[in-house]
């Protein structure tokens, strides 16, 4: 299915590159595609839309798919717009225009992708979690930070870059106590976590 979007797909890539707007590494999209696949993944809420991307791979790798996926950029919000309309997935993919904190959902999902303002992915997934279906999923990317977790503090000169890697280092701690949930970091992309409702 993938094969025949190839172009369209490449477009979206290069654009993001261009651009500076980060989406997934092409090694966390295939584990993402191919855990939805081999899980039966119906349905998805992915805070962090961007332009797109890992919303269309993701309705694109499995055809009973629904994606719900959340933006506040406007810009990035209406090129994924324009995106989703390109590859005619405007009746599985839903786009909301709105901080993902301030939004207020109903609705039960198979799995959860956080994939967006590093700094708030505790309260993301502290959010959201009520909105998982039983023996759901969340998962979420960038645990690794682009390596700047593995450095000393002493070695990271930006003030905001620390605090940013502290909030992250925090997630790590809350996700490894949290006893509802099994988490594994997979060392795939930028490290993939898997949080699983027990």
């Amino acid at each position: 299915m993938v094969g025949v979007y190839h172009t369209k797909l490449k477009e979206i890539r290069e654009y993001a590159k261009s651009e500076n707007i980060p989406i997934m590494q092409e090694e966390g999209i295939d584990y993402l595609t191919t855990f939805i696949i081999s899980h039966q993944i119906k349905s998805v809420l992915e805070i962090g839309t961007a332009i797109g991307y890992s919303a269309i791979m993701m309705a694109l790798c499995y055809p009973k798919i629904t994606i719900t996926s959340i933006e506040r950029d406007e810009k990035r919000y209406l090129e994924a717009v324009r995106n989703v309309k390109k590859f005619g997935l405007e009746n599985r993919i839903q786009l909301l225009f709105r901080d993902a904190l301030d939004v207020k959902i109903s609705d039960k999902y198979d799995m959860i992708f956080i994939d967006a303002a590093k700094g708030q992915n505790t309260n993301f997934f502290k959010k959201f979690e009520s909105n998982l279906n039983d023996h759901g999923f969340i998962i979420t990317d960038n645990m690794y930070f682009h390596g700047y977790l593995q450095k000393d503090e002493s070695e990271i000169k930006s003030k905001n870059l620390r605090a940013l890697v502290r909030k992250i280092r925090d997630y790590h701690t809350f996700l490894a106590n949290n006893t509802e949930f099994s988490t594994k970091i997979y060392q795939v992309g930028d490290g993939i976590a898997v949080s699983e409702k027990k």
